[in-house]
C-alpha cells in the first residue's frame, strides 16, 4: 500500500516540477488565497453541528473583492475577518450561500491588494491528472496532488453534488482551499475530508472539492440575491446513512419538518410517495422529484417493528437560517 502511494506522489510531483522562473508567477497565484475567520451567534441554526467560531480558505476571484469560499465557513456568521498575503486583517460581509453546490461568497470592505485568481474548466479534469491543492499561507501551505475519481458525493445533510472532484493525499486544512490547475486557474474549491474506496487499493484517505463550472450559473444570483434565482428543494429536516442500499435516520433538526412529521432517529426510510428508495441519493431525487419547497411528502418508514405511512409537509431550509443582511454592489 505505502508503495502505491509512493508511486501516486511521486508522479504528481514530477508532473509539477516547473523551472526556476516560473517560481515567482506561483507565489503571485498563491496570494489569491486568503485566510478567513468567522463569528456565529449561539442561536444559529447551524451553530451545533458547525460551532460558533469557524475558521478556513477562501480565494479572492474578481477586483471586487468577493472571495469564493466553501459555504459551511461563513453560513449565519455576524462577523467575518479575512487575512490576505501579509496577515493584514479586514472585515468582510457575508454574501451568499448556494446549499446545491455548497459555495459560500463574501466580500471584504476594502479591496485586497491582490491579482485574482482566474477560474478554469473543471469539465477538463480527468482522473489522473495532476493538481495543486493550496490553502492560506503561501507555497508552504500547498500540496501536490492527483485526481484520483470524478463521481457523485452524496451527503447525510440532504445534499449531493454531481461530479465531485476526488484527490489524493488530503489536505488536513481542506475547507475552502484552492484546487489548482497546471496553468494557475482555480478548477474547485475545498469541501470535505473523506474516505475513497480506490479498486485495488481498499479505502484511501481524501478530499472532495466543489467543480468550478458549478459555480458559473449562479455567481450573479449569489452576488445580487444571495442564493441561486431556483426554486427551493424540499427540505425535510434530517441526517440519513446509507447500508447495503438501506437508508436510516440518525438525527432530526429539532423544530424541522420531519420532527414535527414524527420522524425520530433509527428510522428507516421504505418509499417515497409509494416508490420503494435503494440507496441515499435514490432517496433525495425522489423527494426532489415531488416539487419544490412546502410540497408535501408521503413516506413510508419502519419505526420499530411497525411500518408507518408518515407525510412530511417540507420547507425552505433558508427559512431557518439566519443570513445578515448584505452590502450590495
Amino acid at each position: 500500500m505505502k508503495r502505491i502511494y509512493f508511486t501516486i506522489i511521486f508522479a504528481v510531483f514530477m508532473a509539477f516540477s516547473v523551472p526556476a522562473s516560473a517560481a515567482k508567477a506561483a507565489e503571485d497565484v498563491l496570494k489569491a488565497i486568503v485566510k478567513i475567520r468567522s463569528i456565529i451567534p449561539k442561536d444559529a441554526h447551524t451553530a451545533k453541528s458547525l460551532g460558533t467560531e469557524r475558521e478556513g480558505n477562501g480565494v479572492v476571484i474578481d477586483s471586487k473583492g468577493h472571495i469564493l469560499t466553501t459555504g459551511y465557513l461563513i453560513i449565519e456568521a455576524e462577523s467575518i475577518e479575512v487575512f490576505g498575503p501579509e496577515g493584514k486583517k479586514i472585515n468582510a460581509t457575508f454574501v451568499g450561500y448556494d446549499h446545491s453546490t455548497g459555495f459560500g461568497l463574501l466580500r471584504t470592505d476594502k479591496p485586497l491588494s491582490v491579482e485574482p485568481m482566474k477560474l478554469g474548466q473543471s469539465s477538463e479534469v480527468q482522473e489522473g491528472d495532476p493538481v495543486l491543492v493550496a490553502g492560506y499561507g503561501g507555497a508552504d501551505s500547498g500540496i501536490r496532488a492527483q485526481v484520483i475519481s470524478r463521481q457523485e458525493f452524496t451527503g447525510y445533510w440532504e445534499y449531493i453534488l454531481e461530479d465531485a472532484i476526488f484527490t489524493y493525499p488530503p489536505h488536513a486544512n481542506f475547507g475552502g482551499t484552492a484546487l489548482i490547475g497546471r496553468d494557475g486557474r482555480l478548477l474547485g474549491i475545498g469541501s470535505l475530508f473523506t474516505q475513497f474506496m480506490m479498486q485495488g487499493f481498499g479505502l484511501i484517505p481524501c478530499n472532495v472539492f466543489i467543480p468550478i463550472d458549478r459555480l458559473h450559473p449562479i455567481l450573479d444570483d449569489l452576488v445580487n440575491t444571495g442564493r441561486s434565482r431556483q426554486a427551493p428543494r424540499p427540505w425535510l429536516g434530517i441526517n440519513a446513512e446509507e447500508s447495503h442500499g438501506r437508508v436510516f435516520i440518525t438525527r432530526v433538526t429539532p423544530g424541522g419538518p420531519a420532527e414535527r412529521a414524527g420522524l425520530q432517529p433509527g428510522n428507516l426510510i421504505l418509499t417515497v410517495q409509494g416508490k420503494a428508495v435503494s440507496g441515499l441519493a435514490d432517496f433525495y431525487r425522489k423527494v426532489w422529484a415531488l416539487g419544490q419547497a412546502g410540497v408535501d411528502v408521503p413516506l413510508s418508514v419502519l419505526q420499530g417493528i411497525q411500518i408507518r405511512d408518515i407525510t412530511v409537509h417540507s420547507a425552505d431550509r433558508y427559512q431557518l437560517l439566519m443570513l445578515k443582511a448584505r452590502k450590495l454592489i
